[in-house]
């Protein structure tokens, strides 16, 4: 399994997710709660993502052992 490859294309994926929260955090029209809500799916999608990755990682790891 290429783990190197999973894991850049993974954080191409954090990197877009990056991007809307800064277009989430610079919109001056939502209050403090419409910020909230639209950034606890991209935190959740974040925090998905990071533990997918080790879950590969420990799959693979006891692969190779």
């Amino acid at each position: 399994m290429d783990i190197a490859f999973i894991e850049a294309k993974f954080d191409e994926i954090k990197a877009q997710l990056e991007k809307e929260v800064m277009q989430v955090l610079m919109d001056e029209s939502l209050d403090k709660k419409e910020t909230n809500l639209k950034m606890k799916p991209l935190t959740s999608t974040k925090k998905i993502i990071d533990n997918a990755l080790d879950s590969i990682k420990m799959v693979n790891d006891l692969k190779e052992s």
